[in-house]
This record gives C-alpha cells, structure tokens and sequence, in this order.
C-alpha cells in the first residue's frame, strides 16, 4: 500500500426528520430538572420535536428540583440554556411548570401527584405520563418506590389511554448484584412495560443504521461470520476529563461508566443476529442473546497523567478537583470478549475507552481477513491492507468502507480506496440529537432502542469479573498514559496476539 484515495458515496436526498410519529398527549416530568441534563439535552430537544411537529400542542413538562423557583424562573433558566430565537422559545415556555421539593422527604412525592393532576385538569384531556430520572443512581430505587406509593406512578396496562412510563439513566444499578436488587424495586413497583433504561449511543443515527445496514443490503450479511471477518474494533474515547463528575467518577471508574452500558451496546448490535421481524420484543431478544454468550478474558486499564490535549496542557486525574490524591480509579480500560455462539466463535471483539486521549472519536471497526493467497506481486516492504468497514458514532457521524484498487500505469501496483458515507453530506443537515430519537420513542412507546433487565443484567456478568478483579488488586502503576496519548503502552500488546493493531480513528 503506498496512499489511500478516498471516494465520496451517493445517496438520495431525503428529509432528515426525527421520524414521522407524533407523540399524543402527555406530561414530562423531569426529576432533578435543576441539573445540567436538563438544560443542555432535554429542554433542548423537545424544543427540537416541537418544531418539527412531533409534539402535539397539548403537552407539559414539569420540572422537579431543589430549586427554590417558580414557573418564570425556571423557564427563564432553561431558556439561556437553548440556542434557538425568542419566537420559537414562545412555543415552547408556556407548556413549562416547575415544582420546588426535595426528594428525600416522603411528603414530596404527594406535592408531585397533586401539582400533576392540577396540570392535568386544565388539560382536560387522557393524558400520559413519563417520568424522567436525571438524578443521582443513589436515589433511583426510593424515587420509583415514592412515585409508585403516591400514585403519580400508578402501574396500567400498555393498552391504557392513560400511559404511565419512567426513564432511568445510566448506570443502572454499580454490579451484578444491585442491577437486580434494582430491578426487583422496579417491578415491584411498576411493569417491565413501563421501563425504559436509556443509553444515549442508541439513539444515535449510525448506531440504528446498523440494523439497517445489515438487514437490508444482502452484500453483508453472507460475510458478517467468522468465515470472513478477523476482528471487530469498538472504540469511546473522550478528550475531556472528568469535569465537574468526579464524585461519581470516583466511585464508578471507566468500566461501570462506558463499558457495561454503551460499549456492550454497540457489541450486542453488530454481533446480533437477524430478527424474524422488525419489532422491539424481537430485536431485544436477540440483543440479549448476544451479551448472554458474551466473556471478556483479557483487560488493561490505565489512569490518565499530565499531557497535552489539542493544544492545551492538563492536569493528571489525581490533580482534578475532586479527586483524592491516591486515586487507583481507572480512567481508561482495554478488553478482549468473545462471542460464545456459532457465528463468531474465535473472532475476538476489542472494546477501549478512556479520558483524556488524543481526540474525541467513538466507532464500529470491523475488520475482515486479508486473502487467503495474494496472486499481485507487491512492492518491496509493501503489504496488503485488510478491508475495513467503519460506522463512525461521533462526532462525524457516518461510515466508510476500505478496499484494494488498482493504481493507474504500467503494471499492477495496488493501493487502498476508502468510500466516505456522512449525514450531514448526505441529507444536508446535522443529525438529530440523540435524546430527541429516545424521548420520541418512549412517548410512543417504543422500547426497541431501551435496555431490557434481562439484557442489562447479562452485561454486568461481562464486566464484573473485571472490576472484582482490580479493586482486589490495585495498581502501582498509576497514572500510566499520557494526558493526549491513546492509552497505556500495554494495550498494544492486548490486540497484538489477534496479530492486529489498534485503529486511529
């Protein structure tokens, strides 16, 4: 190989609209609405869905915090949050409310259930309701116990006009152990119908082509086995540190944060196989066969040190704020699973993620094997490249195909091609945000991008072993990376025994 040309795809231009469903009425109730969450993602993206005509006019939010505010004051807060002109926030201000209370007092969830059905009656209308938790994972179980007891969480049938769901953000549950405790709280409380465990990867556009790109274009799927592809690549990295969550962080490290949720995630979706039709029960069930034949064997960690990151100098870990000084949390992990099944037997799956790394960049890599017996002479020192297809995650999302060509001229002389597939080249805007895909799906009462307990409960038995593991022998190593670097020296020798290579994405 001696360049790489790359080759734009072609595609019809069509609407790039969130999807065609408007939700019916209902009310939000954002739980810990005082938060960053808050203002940043989910103000911002029902504002999104109303402009584009998902939202009917007959809908409400109601924010829950410790915020000492009143309706104007809330949406005043909200409002510096949203890039958007003082016409459109006129849309969305007056479907606003907010309620001062404390979560921690039992009589807060009483004050929560009177404010909805005084909301509610000027509505005049069935409404459902959908609770979103943006709170600690500490408060979860006695938040959904109170809601529950109160009954503004009252456990109906999927068939009720009057719907009533909850959203659970990540991490669900901190082990094996207290998913299922947590789980037990949930359906006690509440039906598996009414949950939805959210991971924004999966509402992200790249993430749902997958199943597209799989199940609808008969070139891929005859190849998508052991037969033909060597390893599969899955990468998270962040250039950020731990910013303002390192109380959390502390307590969860990188394993808990990014690989029991997202990384098994995108494993489940790649490695899956084919539903017998386009349903969410249908393609949940073979997601979760997928992480129940799932092990990891081998693992590297590492903490990030001072460095350079685009520019700029940055402190180690140990020196963030909030962070103790002797810290052995991991900040950047490395592993090898394997798919116990028919289909990938022996093809190993390499999952990394970490802080501080050299740019900001999560993909699907999936490598095929090179030929058997290359009949073209190459050049000296020269090889053949594998064929690598590529589904970028972010923040270009898209995805690219290499393969082998011709050069022109005398002779054979082989370089490698890369066709380049984007969004935002390709339909002309910037995707949808994530969480407006998800908060329109659980409104419409779709669970296929949310996590089931049984799949939730499957990954922790990946990742447990690990984590048990390591906080059972700290390092003496830390930090071991570089600050702007990819990781650890010793992650290189990880994917070195499959006689591959990390990608640079």
């Amino acid at each position: 190989m001696t360049d790489t040309i790359t080759l734009p795809m072609q595609v019809d231009r069509l609407p790039g609209a969130a999807g065609s469903r408007q939700a019916g009425p209902c009310t939000i109730v954002i739980l810990g609405a005082s938060g960053d969450l808050t203002r940043r993602k989910l103000i911002p993206s029902l504002l999104h869905l109303l402009d584009d005509g998902l939202l009917p006019e007959d809908f409400s939010v109601l924010g829950v915090g410790r915020k000492p505010l009143d309706d104007a004051a809330f949406r005043a807060e909200q409002r510096t949050g949203s890039d958007t002109d003082e016409r459109r926030w006129k849309r969305l201000a007056p479907h606003l409310h907010y309620l001062s209370a404390d979560l921690d007092l039992p009589d807060s969830f009483a004050a929560i259930a009177k404010r909805l059905e005084s909301i509610e009656a000027k509505r005049g209308r069935e409404r459902g309701r959908l609770f979103y938790l943006a709170l600690p994972p500490s408060a979860y179980a006695e938040t959904i116990e109170g809601l529950s007891r109160s009954g503004a969480l009252p456990r109906r049938d999927s068939a009720d006009r009057r719907w009533a769901r909850i959203i659970i953000e990540k991490p669900f549950g901190a082990s094996l152990a207290t998913a299922r405790t947590l789980n037990r709280i949930v359906k006690a409380a509440i039906g598996e119908h009414q949950v939805f465990r959210i991971d924004h990867y999966l509402g992200k556009e790249t993430v749902q082509n997958l199943l597209v790109f799989r199940f609808a274009n008969s070139i891929f799927e005859p190849v998508w086995n052991r037969d033909h592809i060597h390893h599969v690549q899955i990468t998270a990295a962040e250039s950020l540190g731990v910013e303002h969550r390192a109380p959390y962080y502390e307590e969860a490290g990188v394993v808990r944060d990014m690989f029991q949720n997202h990384l098994l995630s995108l494993l489940s979706l790649t490695a899956m196989e084919p539903p017998a039709r386009f349903q969410s029960e249908a393609v949940r069930d073979e997601k979760a066969k997928v992480l129940d034949a799932v092990h990891a064997d081998l693992a590297v960690r590492g903490q990030y040190g001072p460095g350079t990151v685009a520019g700029k100098t940055v402190a180690a870990y140990r020196e963030e704020a909030g962070v103790a000084a002797e810290s052995v949390t991991p900040t950047y992990a490395a592993m090898r699973c394997l798919v116990d099944n028919w289909r990938w037997q022996g093809v190993p799956f390499f999952l990394r993620s970490g802080k501080r790394l050299a740019r900001r960049a999560t993909e699907v890599a999936v490598q095929f094997h090179t030929p058997p017996h290359l009949v073209f002479p190459l050049e000296p020192g020269g090889r053949i490249a594998p064929n690598v297809l590529v589904f970028r995650v972010q923040p270009d999302e898209g995805l690219s195909l290499c393969f082998e060509i011709k050069r022109p001229g005398g002779g054979v002389r082989l370089t490698s091609a890369r066709m380049e597939f984007g969004y935002r080249e390709g339909f002309g805007e910037t995707p949808h945000d994530a969480y407006e895909t998800l908060l329109l799906d659980c409104m419409a009462g779709d669970p296929m991008l949310f996590l089931r307990s049984d799949a939730t409960e499957a990954a922790w038995r990946v990742v447990d072993p690990i984590i048990e593991q390591w906080e059972g022998e700290p390092p003496d190593d830390f930090p071991n990376y570089a600050a702007g670097s990819w990781g650890p020296a010793a992650v290189d020798n990880l994917i070195a025994r499959a006689g591959a290579a990390w990608r640079t994405p």
